[in-house]
């Protein structure tokens, strides 16, 4: 009978044109995944850089207390799952947060784990007058600003204790920027090497030229990870990038590649797979409230309206990004601003109207034909960050400002940001949580070491906390869209748009994760593996 129904289902499946799925392959062990990050890092420590260029690289050494779920595409509560905690509850409406660790995790030179590790770690990072260790750049203290103390009673058990309740600290504690570090290694030894708890171990750093990982056969994660090693290779040039990629030189290429560029290493190579993603970065113009003429409320506002998003759009990003403001724009946000009310902000109206309010502005503040504003637009000198700052340059000069453009390396451009020793700036900003507790503290407060404009009003500190400690979800969100409308009057940070993120790999790499409202916590890699 069942070699009769399934004759039956068969033959169905034929005459209506259907396709039985193909069964599910096994994983296979072994092979050395090898790809092309964002850039070369300027450390291995993840807890004093800004940029994914490290969080990137070093996810796969480290383990947090919880991650996102790698196969999941939109993060959120609901997809946190454990890690270094087998489980956590929260305690006196989200005031306490307790955590059981796992007893089975040792460091990579065999020390165990345990909840000193984790006390070490955010007495640190939240900048605990008696921890053991002081970071000297902090980029995200304000993270943990609402903990008011960490308890370790005993080796398995942590208790966060806050001064407010705050339920998104969950998902601060899930990003890739939040790994655990071991107590016992020097916290200067981590910008050169690595000790962590991951599924692979540090091999060989080599500073601008690669990173290289091996299987960490004491992996907590029973039968992972399935590679043997990660490699990520570090090469300037875009065109060489693409080159490697084609050649299988690298499995997986596209980090920082705009449209463009994945369509190109398709062309060359037809089997390869490009998936374009929304991601959780945004293109933004800083502008220097510190500094004169920038301080004048209508220098800023004509700087806004110069730059057409349209333009940009169609220019720079080649149709590849969204429009929004400081939160991720909806659906792939949760977030954002309502669709009808982004169509009003700055920049996205009739183009040559607000030019002409552009030059009046200026005229108003001084500068005109006889006296045109000299800007220098500094950038970092990665092609994803010049080829928007170029397409600045031209819109500002449309408008009479004496524009040139600026290049940074990558290790000196997050310092010089943070001493705001810029007039305005091209930036990418990504936080790498969808979630205004990461996006506004660290970008927006007064004081943060991420607010790169310089930005400071007490009303929307006050709005930031009021929003955090808010446990209905519906009031919350219009409490955020509130700050953000603020935000984009005053000119905080200009937001141009949300670039598209472009995944290009070889068919052979199999389960490469992909999230939709994130790029900063998908390199774990411990189910990963390679068909060959």
């Amino acid at each position: 009978m069942r070699a009769i129904a399934l004759a039956l289902l068969l033959a169905a499946s034929l005459i209506v044109g259907l396709t039985l799925p193909a069964p599910a392959q096994a994983p296979k062990y072994g092979g050395v995944l090898t790809v092309h990050p964002l850039t070369a890092p300027p450390s291995l420590s993840p807890h004093e850089e800004s940029t994914i260029a490290t969080v990137q690289q070093v996810s796969a050494c480290y383990s947090n207390l919880v991650y996102f779920d790698p196969p999941k595409r939109q993060e959120s509560l609901e997809t946190v799952i454990p890690e270094l905690a087998e489980k956590w509850s929260w305690q006196d409406n989200y005031r306490n947060l307790v955590f059981l660790l796992r007893r089975d995790v040792k460091w990579h030179d065999g020390k165990p784990f345990t909840s000193r590790d984790v006390k070490y770690t955010f007495d640190m990072v939240r900048g605990a007058a008696d921890a053991d260790a002081k970071l000297r750049i902090n980029p995200r203290k304000l993270w943990y600003e609402n903990v008011e103390a960490i308890e370790a009673p005993d080796p398995h058990t942590v208790v966060f204790r806050l001064k407010r309740p705050q339920p998104s600290l969950l998902l601060l504690l899930a990003s890739g920027y939040s790994p655990i570090y071991p107590a016992h290694v020097p916290l200067a030894d981590l910008k050169t090497t690595c000790v962590g708890t991951g599924p692979f171990k540090l091999k060989e750093y080599r500073p601008g030229e690669f990173v290289e990982y091996v299987k960490n056969p004491d992996y907590f994660v029973k039968g992972r990870p399935y590679l043997d090693g990660v490699k990520w290779i570090h090469i300037k040039d875009r065109s060489a990038q693409i080159a490697a990629l084609q050649a299988g030189q690298l499995d997986v290429g596209g980090s920082g590649w705009n449209k463009a560029n994945a369509e190109t290493a398709k062309k060359g190579k037809p089997e390869l797979i490009v998936t374009e993603n929304d991601s959780n970065v945004n293109d933004n113009v800083l502008v220097n409230f510190k500094r004169a003429p920038l301080n004048d409320a209508r220098v800023r506002r004509a700087i806004n309206l110069a730059l057409d998003r349209k333009a940009y759009l169609v220019g720079p990003r080649l149709g590849a990004a969204t429009f929004g403001g400081a939160m991720q724009p909806r659906p792939t946000g949760v977030w954002g601003l309502p669709p009808a009310e982004v169509a009003t902000l700055p920049g996205m109206g009739d183009p040559v109207k607000q030019k002409a309010e552009a030059r009046t502005l200026l005229a108003a503040a001084g500068f005109g034909a006889g006296n045109p504003m000299k800007l220098t637009v500094s950038t970092r000198a990665l092609s994803i960050y010049v080829d928007t700052a170029s397409w600045m340059v031209d819109q500002l000069r449309q408008v009479g400002i004496d524009a040139v453009l600026e290049q940074i390396e990558t290790g000196v451009w997050h310092p010089k940001m943070t001493r705001l020793d810029f007039q305005v700036a091209l930036n990418l900003t990504g936080t790498a949580v969808d979630d205004p507790d990461a996006m506004l503290f660290e970008n927006f407060r007064c004081g943060s070491q991420r607010n790169f404009s310089g930005y400071c009003s007490e009303e929307i500190d006050r709005l930031m906390v009021e929003q955090s400690q808010t446990l209905d979800r519906a009031r919350r969100l219009k409490l955020v869209n509130e700050i953000d409308r603020r935000l984009q009057a005053d000119g905080a940070r200009l937001i141009l748009g949300w670039g598209k993120q472009y995944a290009v790999h070889w068919p052979r790499v199999k389960a490469y994760p992909q999230h939709e409202n994130s790029i900063f916590n998908v390199s774990r890699f411990q189910d990963t593996w390679l068909d060959k």
